[in-house]
């Protein structure tokens, strides 16, 4: 059974820390990790401020994370989600995932991130350079048909 570790935090993750603890599991020979940056969308992005229900988004992420090392032998998962105000430049989410072969771990990374992207119980307003607040961002139509993929 994979080791699987799920948080969703106000602060700041760190990536060493996080994969140092996924190469001390047992018959690790590969590791897959994706950090989501927040990006400034050409300029006009100061900040997104994220929100998500306390205890069902960690729930959730749970249960997509266990789907993920049901599909793939994986010997671990690590998946960090950030909250609050996150400004330009910044980590918000890492994803994880530990196999013995390299196949697995990218797929299992591919999944959990489609699933974040698309599904997961977090909403996204903006906050532009101008000092405007935007309306909530939705998943994009890439985004969805790239989810579509794991149905």
């Amino acid at each position: 059974m994979a080791a699987i570790a799920v948080r969703v935090e106000p602060g700041a993750f760190d990536v060493p820390t996080e994969i140092a603890r996924l190469k001390q599991l047992d018959q690790v020979g590969a590791l897959v990790t994706f950090t989501g940056v927040c990006r400034d969308e050409g300029g006009r992005l100061a900040a997104l401020e994220l929100e998500h229900y306390p205890g069902m988004a960690e729930a959730e992420i749970l249960r997509i994370a266990r789907e993920a090392a049901a599909r793939w032998p994986l010997a671990g998962v690590t998946v960090v989600h950030r909250h609050g105000r996150i400004a330009v430049g910044d980590d918000i989410v890492l994803v994880a995932t530990a196999s013995s072969h390299r196949e697995a771990a990218f797929a299992a990374a591919n999944f959990l991130m489609d699933y974040l992207k698309t599904s997961a119980p977090f909403w996204k307003k903006e906050h532009t350079t101008a000092g405007e607040i935007g309306g909530w961002v939705a998943s994009t139509e890439e985004d969805d048909e790239a989810a579509e993929r794991w149905r």
